[in-house]
């Protein structure tokens, strides 16, 4: 990870480390589920009262900022007041300082405004990603189980099945929390989380649990259980809904076995990321 874009991006976030807590959402791999997560984060977090600001940084994708618009359409069409973030969407342009100047002016306007902070990041390596993952606080990386995904962390001995080494994504974060530490004194809380999971049993399934433990204790991340594979998911993205709002008042979902599972599913995720002991901290 070129440290020149984040370090210039921290050295001129005017707030440092004081203000709004800052999850960002990272993984140099798309199609893990990186969206559907932050949104529900998101939305858990407003409905603790707290001031969220979001910034996505794969606008041109957009899935993160076309969930949030789509959450206001439905608002509109049904005349309910869901809660909903303070947004701000940055695409990657030809002009990188001026990339870097609309993320540092979202920073700081949330800030100023907001308790807590959601960064979605693309699933590639570009300047804006690494910058945005210098202001984390907590920073989590959803993987599928899958040895594509884990390669994106670590590279695995095919013979025996066991870590050879962190890979290029977790060196870059290995490299970001050391730079963190050494500027300002603060911690990134790293949460790792296998997502999208198959509700089968499999071979895979259980290399990946072992291979993932194996790897936390190595490079020093936490792990947290994911959201399943379910197509409630993308039904609730097309109306920028979450689980979290189905029992809000306007808002008519014929609840399912499936969406109870998934509820339970979400409950023990923010459970494990101790999103009400963050909602205390921040409000």
């Amino acid at each position: 990870m070129n440290a020149e874009a984040p370090s210039a991006a921290r050295r001129n976030w005017n707030q440092g480390t004081d203000g709004a807590h800052v999850i960002v959402l990272g993984n140099e791999k798309g199609g893990t589920g990186k969206s559907t997560i932050a949104m529900h984060l998101i939305v858990s977090l407003l409905y603790e009262g707290l001031r969220v600001g979001t910034i996505d940084l794969d606008a041109r994708q957009g899935t993160l900022t076309r969930y949030v618009e789509n959450r206001e359409r439905l608002c509109r069409q049904l005349n309910v007041d869901l809660p909903r973030p303070s947004h701000v969407p940055i695409k990657v342009s030809e002009d990188k300082d001026k990339d870097l100047r609309a993320l540092l002016r979202a920073v700081n306007q949330h800030t100023r405004n907001c308790d807590v902070m959601v960064i979605d990041t693309a699933g590639s390596d570009n300047y804006l990603s690494r910058a945005g993952h210098v202001f984390a606080d907590t920073l989590i990386t959803p993987l599928n189980d899958s040895f594509i995904d884990l390669d994106v962390i670590a590279r695995v001995d095919p013979d025996t099945m066991k870590i050879a080494g962190p890979s290029h994504y977790a060196e870059s974060i290995w490299e970001t929390r050391k730079n963190r530490a050494l500027k300002d004194g603060g911690s990134v809380d790293w949460i790792v989380i296998r997502n999208r999971l198959s509700h089968l049993d499999s071979r895979i399934k259980r290399q990946m649990e072992d291979l993932v433990g194996q790897l936390s204790t190595r490079i020093g991340f936490r792990q947290a259980p994911g959201l399943g594979e379910r197509v409630i998911y993308r039904e609730l993205f097309l109306q920028g809904l979450t689980l979290l709002d189905l029992r809000h008042s306007g808002i008519q979902v014929e609840m399912s076995m499936s969406h109870v599972a998934a509820r339970q599913e979400l409950r023990a995720l923010l459970d494990a990321i101790n999103l009400k002991q963050l909602a205390q901290r921040s409000a």
